[in-house]
């Protein structure tokens, strides 16, 4: 491509140093094998944060998904932030129908999506409009000038051209008309004009991997695979990326550079990049295997970010999961408590606003005292809120949010790949105490992906449940002296046939209706102790009450003593996180504690009951901060729990902590006066 052809380079002509957040690798050490030489032309880096940014037409996900692999390829830690609209169908070029995606990538331990943006790739004006804030100073902006329009430019709310008017000379400005560039690469298949522009993202895909030496070849399988019914696409697809590359390659402009990114140091194994809702489906999975179920009965309503959980299993039929798609969130909740009456694994899911319809059913099976696991992927709210933004703000609903006395297991995932053991251990804890468990994930969580190292399958743990088969002495509430579960009998098990429903039911274990001999009812009405048969008894039912209550927070003897993730058990600051903070929390903390200030990580996983030793845990340490994306619920239960004076950070905007948010705070923490 002759320079200056269909491009040019304006803006800012730093060096582009981009700055390491200093992380220590703390994965075990692996013997890299050889790697191919990296070329003089090219500028090493540490790491780099890429966005994709377009129309919610323009395929960013598929372009932000196919770097993501080919990096992974590459041998690079990574983490992701897919950023989608909340409108289905925003009108075309407006700031609300931005659909992002983020990738930070490096030789690094990559814990965070990054704070800054090194690179912008914005397919029109109003993507560079909304994702402007979050390039750094010196930073690159790759933009098509092609879609810089009159037109779309006032749909973004520009009254001048900022590619022409100066306004972006803090960074460095590569314009390009992607948009003839890709119109010319395809010419020759005879696409129209529309089909045609849709292999731009292609084209920008093609320039990125050939600027931050990606291989090429995993997506054009994926193109040859996506479009076997339409090969012209694929090959036209194909052809725009191998220009874009090619471009890079050829155009001798100043400002688009070639890096070379080494491979990251990792613990020996085959990887895979894994989003929260793979690892979540997978999990659910191995957990039923675990426990010696024979189906995975999966009831749900779509409603975003949960909806892909459904997707996920239902493409695992084959492995013993039956998903219902029901017409209601009462429906889908109602079916799973059916599956785990009738002896399999019930789950179900939802957001927030979903988990407030299914909350009179989680007392039913609290009630029944039957096994069920409920996935929460938090979203903002409250109501609708904004549904494809993520938060934690569903914590006092998990854990407090039903009628009555009615304690349950709240769990919450820290990572994408951390939900696959989370979800595990739900299905453990709910099978062996009979007792529903809500598992916290959100929509960062839901959609962000990060390298797995897949584990050895004939290694994981095992938790097999046994269902009574023996009629002697049964009734719908014998319990487990340790444990306090009642026993599991599967319908159809002569001798124990019973019922269930909502009305309050004696102490039990669970025996599957229809053993001889073990016939029983069970329901929401409260039950006799010591029979199972329904009972209005006032001293019954506070002993009912307390006893439910007490195999909960049993629970806590039978999950690992709280340890710090990084630093000191005491000390002067204590961070407390949980769930998706797990990241930004690691790495603010290291950056302090490499700065000398003694400060220590602590991050959750059980929310209830909490671990035994949590309590003398957080009186080792002077001062505790909670950050949290909602308006303190951690921190309150903390307080209420031990009587800490923690503080809280708090961010409902919708997006993920940034490190230096987080380590701003551990400074004015730490800098107060006691």
């Amino acid at each position: 491509m002759p320079r200056g052809n269909q491009g040019d380079v304006t803006g800012y002509e730093g060096s582009g140093y981009i700055l390491n957040d200093g992380a220590p690798n703390p994965r075990p050490p692996k013997l890299m094998t050889t790697t191919s030489p990296v070329s003089p032309l090219r500028e090493t880096r540490d790491h780099v944060v890429i966005r994709f940014a377009g129309d919610s037409g323009d395929g960013m996900q598929l372009t932000g998904g196919q770097f993501t692999v080919e990096t992974a390829l590459a041998g690079n830690d990574l983490a992701t932030f897919p950023d989608y609209p909340a409108e289905i169908r925003a009108p075309a070029g407006t700031t609300f129908g931005v659909s992002a995606f983020q990738i930070h990538f490096g030789a690094t331990d990559i814990r965070t999506a990054g704070d800054e943006v090194d690179v912008l790739v914005t397919m029109n004006p109003a993507a560079l409009s909304v994702n402007l804030r979050d390039l750094r100073v010196g930073g690159t902006i790759v933009a098509d000038s092609g879609s810089f329009t009159e037109r779309n430019l006032s749909k973004a709310g520009y009254t001048a051209n900022p590619l022409e008017d100066g306004s972006l000379t803090p960074y460095q400005v590569i314009k390009l008309d992607i948009s003839k560039l890709t119109l010319d690469a395809v010419e020759p298949f005879g696409l129209g004009q529309k089909e045609a522009l849709r292999c731009r993202n292609m084209w920008a895909l093609g320039l990125m991997l050939w600027m931050y030496d990606r291989d090429r070849q995993a997506t054009v399988d994926w193109l040859a695979k996506k479009f076997a019914k339409r090969p012209e696409l694929a090959r036209a697809n194909t052809t725009a990326l191998n220009a874009g590359h090619a471009f890079g390659e050829t155009a001798e402009m100043g400002a688009i550079a070639g890096y070379h990114v080494a491979p990251a140091v990792a613990e020996p194994g085959e990887y895979r990049t894994v989003t929260g809702t793979e690892a979540l489906a997978w999990g659910l999975l191995a957990g039923v295997r675990a426990a010696g179920l024979k189906k995975l009965m999966f009831g749900s309503y779509p409603i975003t970010p949960a909806s892909a959980l459904l997707h996920t299993l239902a493409g695992l039929k084959a492995h013993g999961v039956v998903t219902f798609q029901a017409e209601d969130e009462i429906a889908a909740i109602g079916a799973a408590i059916g599956a785990s009456y009738a002896g399999a694994m019930g789950v179900t899911s939802s957001s927030g606003p979903g988990m407030a319809l299914k909350t009179e059913a989680l007392g039913l099976a609290i009630a029944t005292e039957l096994p069920l696991v409920v996935v929460n992927s938090q979203r903002a709210g409250p109501s609708t809120g904004m549904p494809t933004k993520t938060e934690q703000s569903d914590l006092y609903q998990a854990v407090l949010g039903r009628n009555a006395d009615s304690p349950l297991v709240v769990l919450a995932a820290a990572t994408p790949g951390d939900c696959f053991p989370v979800a595990m251990e739900a299905v453990r804890l709910a099978t062996k105490y009979m007792t529903p468990v809500i598992l916290l994930t959100d929509g960062y969580l839901a959609n962000a992906a990060e390298p797995w190292l897949i584990p050895d399958v004939d290694r994981l743990p095992t938790f097999p449940v046994r269902f009574r088969t023996d009629p002697e002495g049964f009734h719908p509430f014998v319990r487990d002296s340790k444990t306090l579960a009642r026993a599991w009998a599967v319908p159809g098990t002569r001798g124990l046939e019973h019922r269930i429903g909502g009305i309050e039911r004696d102490h039990r274990a669970w025996a599957v209706p229809g053993t001889r001999g073990l016939e029983h009812r069970i329901g929401g009405i409260e039950r006799d102790h010591d029979s199972g048969h329904i009972s209005y008894d006032p001293d019954n039912h506070e002993r009912m009450t307390r006893v439910r209550a007490a195999k909960i927070a049993g629970i806590a003897h039978d999950v690992p003593l709280q340890e710090t993730a990084l630093g000191s058990p005491h000390g002067k600051l204590a961070v407390v996180g949980w769930g998706s903070t797990y990241g930004p929390i690691l790495q603010a903390v290291r950056q302090a504690r490499e700065d000398g200030l003694d400060v220590s990580h602590i991050h959750l996983r059980y929310l209830s009951p909490f671990p035994r030793n949590l309590g003398a845990l957080l009186k080792g340490f002077e001062r505790v901060l909670v950050p949290e994306m909602n308006n303190g619920q951690l921190v309150t239960l903390l307080r209420a729990a031990y009587l800490i004076p923690a503080r809280g950070l708090n961010k409902i905007q919708g997006k993920p902590f940034k490190v230096r948010e987080i380590l701003a705070a551990i400074h004015s923490a730490l800098s107060e006066v006691p």
